[in-house]
């Protein structure tokens, strides 16, 4: 089949070297660490801020703090759905893409 008959999926196999049943593994665990992310907003908003009142250094501040947090709850969500060596591979290319780091 060629390369622009291939569905998304069978191109996120490919590219992750993954099975089909993984692909949709991953991206449930990137759906849940998001939903997570989301939801966790509001009692933060509220906790550090008045009547829900959002200052723009707050924002600022939320997310670049909220990064490492993501990226935390992205590799509890892998270890619980069985992908964690996926998703701790994923970190490591994220972070030496950051630093400017080349793999070795």
């Amino acid at each position: 089949m060629s390369e622009s008959k291939q569905g998304w999926v069978s191109r996120l196999e490919k590219r992750w070297k993954v099975t089909r049943t993984q692909v949709f593994i991953i991206l449930l665990v990137f759906a849940c660490t998001g939903f997570t992310v989301m939801f966790l907003k509001r009692p933060i908003v509220a906790l550090f801020t008045d009547n829900g009142e959002q200052p723009i250094l707050f924002s600022i501040l939320y997310y670049i703090l909220i990064l490492p947090v993501y990226n935390l709850i992205l590799l509890v969500y892998g270890f619980i759905f069985g992908q964690f060596q996926f998703f701790w591979e994923f970190e490591k290319r994220f972070f030496n893409r950051m630093t400017g780091r080349k793999n070795g």
